[in-house]
């Protein structure tokens, strides 16, 4: 099969097969050994330090971004992973007693834009006071066979950037290449996931791992993804949260876990939504969710400090304050001011005829918990945008969580609301075995209904709470929804690497040999 080549691409191709006629290897296999980087160049040196033996002996390899020719001299610019750095190269001193034409067949004819190369020399100021490198040796380390989109730039502006999410998203390597301040992005979310880890380790928290491929996906309303584990012959679930198991080893005599997770859900995609996405999840024995919400709070001030250097944080044209103590409401009493109805008590019945007053789809399928779920998505949600702590949910709305020590039809749970989006989901645990099973049926008969999302059964689960789980709190962190705030990122696909999309098409075409 035969690719669809461009004239560049075809050129790039002619200009390898002509390194190869010259004996150049264009990808060559010994390492070269690099000590600096541009960052450290541009932040360490200054005219004074232009003797200093580190300014003298520079070895430094990174992609070309331009080059502009002078003749038997050119200048160009490289990009390593810390940022960009001129070059001054010169034919008589990368061509010390060779074939001068050697410069002009090789560097100048075949080496493109794209292209890696590592080089030696010593820095230096040009007259225009920019910081170079005066290049002795210079090396091709990798010919690069495509073109990158070229991004134009004048006195600090700059045009025709690439801003196309389908390009960006698809090609994220050629993204990180010529848009290099999103890498400030994902470095800025390394540094909130450390941020995390370092509060939770300090504070005595065990980092666990458990299961990816689950035979029960248990620990959230959800669509699963399935497959189909051959050697035992049996179905396979993606998780959809590792709440179960992690509850599993409180029972095992852990007091406090926790966990980075990558969890699966089947549902649909938008701007706060990936079908593959992290969740922290942590659990603490002991504890209920009036001390989550205290801890949540230290958690997410510290973390916004030691991203931001600051509790405030711009998102948009919003500014969003991490400073605790966040605001309580009830979900009941968010609806009664947001949406105008007061769905305390009612029935199915009641609340259908509420959703279909407030013109919001409901089908048979929908049981109490979903139908007050679409109100408080629907009129509330947008609403919060400070960081707030909706508390107190109805018990159908949360099957894994224990009643209410004082509201009766309540449990103990809060979600974390910020931007209008949640961001955590906490509960006191339900440790009674009983009563966890009952709640567990009750899933079945929505599943029964039709509610795809309803939680499955998971029996092994209810024989770990039947040896006892000490009182518990959990809680749950949108990673990437985080990352969104903290990073100033109005889209989840913003902070992913790879975030999924539809198969691409790559149009290929057959080519049959020709006989003599």
């Amino acid at each position: 099969m035969v690719l669809h080549l461009s004239e560049q691409e075809l050129l790039r191709r002619d200009k390898l097969n002509e390194l190869i006629r010259q004996g150049i290897n264009a990808y060559p296999p010994e390492a070269f050994d690099v000590n600096s980087t541009a960052a450290l160049i541009h932040s360490g040196f200054s005219e004074s330090k232009a003797d200093e033996p580190w300014a003298k002996n520079i070895s430094i390899a990174g992609r070309i971004m331009s080059i502009r020719d002078m003749g038997k001299a050119c200048f160009a610019v490289i990009q390593d992973s810390t940022g960009r750095i001129q070059l001054y190269i010169k034919r008589d001193e990368i061509c010390k007693g060779e074939d001068k034409s050697l410069y002009d067949r090789i560097w100048k004819k075949l080496t493109d834009i794209g292209d890696i190369i590592g080089v030696t020399g010593y820095v230096f100021k040009t007259k225009t006071g920019e910081t170079s490198i005066h290049v002795s040796t210079l090396k091709l380390l990798c010919k690069s066979l495509r073109p990158l989109p070229i991004i134009k730039e004048k006195e600090g502006e700059v045009y025709d950037a690439v801003t196309d999410p389908e390009f960006r998203y698809r090609q994220r390597y050629a993204d990180l290449i010529i848009n290099p301040h999103i890498k400030e992005v994902f470095i800025k979310r390394t540094k909130m996931i450390n941020a995390l880890r370092e509060f939770l380790n300090r504070h005595g928290a065990l980092e666990v791992d458990t299961p990816v491929l689950q035979n029960i996906p248990g620990g959230a309303a959800a669509r699963p993804f399935i497959t189909h584990h051959n050697a035992l012959d049996v179905p396979f679930y993606l998780r959809i949260a590792n709440e179960l198991y992690l509850k599993r080893l409180i029972v095992g005599g852990f007091d406090w876990v926790y966990e980075f997770s990558r969890n699966f859900r089947n549902e649909g995609m938008d701007r706060t939504h990936n079908p593959e996405f992290t969740i922290l999840e942590f659990y603490t024995a002991y504890k209920d969710y009036f001390w989550m919400m205290d801890i949540t709070e230290q958690l997410l001030e510290q973390t916004a400090i030691a991203i931001n250097g600051t509790t405030e944080v711009r998102v948009g044209d919003k500014e969003i304050s991490f400073k605790a103590p966040f605001k309580r409401i009830t979900l009941y009493d968010a609806i009664k001011q947001f949406a105008g109805v007061d769905v305390e008590g009612k029935t199915e019945d009641e609340l259908q005829k509420i959703c279909n007053t407030l013109n919001l789809h409901v089908d048979h399928a929908m049981g109490k918990g979903k139908m007050i779920d679409e109100i408080f998505s629907a009129f509330c949600e947008k609403h919060f945008i400070q960081p707030a702590f909706i508390i107190d949910y109805p018990v159908e709305m949360s099957p894994l969580t224990k009643k209410h020590r004082t509201k009766p039809g309540l449990v103990e749970r809060f979600e974390l609301m910020i931007n209008g989006k949640e961001i955590a989901n906490a509960y006191t645990e339900l440790n009674d075995p009983l009563e966890q099973r009952e709640r567990f049926m009750e899933q079945v008969r929505l599943k029964d209904r039709g509610d795809e999302e309803a939680m499955f059964v998971d029996f092994d689960f209810l024989r770990a709470l039947e040896y006892g789980m000490p009182p518990t709190s959990g809680i749950g962190f949108g990673i990437d929804r985080l990352a969104m705030l903290l990073c100033n990122q109005v889209s989840i696909q913003d902070v992913l690497f790879f975030p999924q999309m539809r198969p691409e098409i790559f149009e290929v075409e057959t080519q049959k040999s020709e006989q003599g």
